[in-house]
């Protein structure tokens, strides 16, 4: 239990919480990056330190760990930000690879084409089926053109121009 009093006055009710509400007080605080962190001193530590930082991005958007992706990333933004060009330009293009990556976390490409099959499995006991011949083997399935919607026909409708305010069609 935690005790949580709002006044300084003595005489006001204590709320007691168990803690249920901490979730709610936590959303309200503001997100940790990686770019808080602080960052080696020396340039070789400094590259060192982005490789590794890469690896954990690569292996973390891999693994769909959105939240370590985004910490590892922005982490790796610093480190890229500190170090001259020249020295990084290696790691800038899988850097800047693995941003494309995650940026692309929520679009239906990247939930559809990389879920998980499952195989059926067999059975426990009991006679195997026989090997099915082509005949009874199930046809192959065509994909299918949607069909368009059906056209309403109208027929010939007379609109009254001058009644909204237009000129008529015969004088021209």
């Amino acid at each position: 239990m935690v005790r949580r009093s709002q006044t300084s006055n003595p005489r006001s009710t204590v709320v007691l919480t168990s803690g249920a509400d901490w979730r709610g007080r936590a959303a309200s605080q503001r997100r940790s990056s990686g770019a808080e962190s602080p960052l080696p001193r020396r340039q070789p530590a400094k590259i060192k330190a982005l490789q590794q930082t890469i690896e954990v991005a690569r292996a973390a958007i891999n693994k769909k760990r959105w939240p370590q992706a985004r910490y590892a990333l922005s982490r790796a933004r610093a480190l890229v930000n500190v170090l001259p060009a020249n020295l990084v330009a290696q790691e800038r293009e899988q850097f800047s690879q693995l941003r494309k990556e995650y940026a692309a976390r929520n679009t239906p490409a990247a939930r559809n084409g990389k879920k998980p099959q499952q195989k059926p499995t067999a059975p426990t006991g009991g006679k195997k089926s026989a090997a099915k011949t082509a005949a009874e083997k199930p046809a192959v399935k065509v994909a299918q053109k949607p069909k368009p919607a059906p056209v309403r026909d109208l027929g010939d409708r007379y609109i009254n121009r001058e009644a909204l305010g237009y000129a008529p069609t015969d004088k021209a």
